[in-house]
């Protein structure tokens, strides 16, 4: 099942941006992979239920996918060690 809509959030656009391009290689197959299989993430709990994540090394890929709609939202892109 592929996803109709994509939606960037603005902190994530900020963070993609500034991203070295060998990690931005890396984050963008992960969101091909995603859009081809929005349940592919981890689904996350408590305050953050609702959204899913995905590891690129060293990063992590926090998007929300609504199953209605067929829509994914990327929401935030940070370092492993910053949570």
């Amino acid at each position: 099942m592929v996803v109709n809509e994509i939606k960037e959030s603005d902190n994530f656009k900020q963070i993609f941006r500034k991203l070295d391009e060998s990690v931005r290689a890396k984050v963008k197959k992960l969101i091909l992979k995603i859009i081809e299989n929005p349940e592919i993430g981890k689904p996350m709990r408590h305050n953050r239920k609702g959204t899913r994540e995905v590891y690129a090394k060293p990063f992590r890929l926090s998007y929300a996918y609504f199953p209605a709609e067929n829509k994914v939202t990327f929401l935030d892109l940070y370092h492993k060690d910053g949570q």
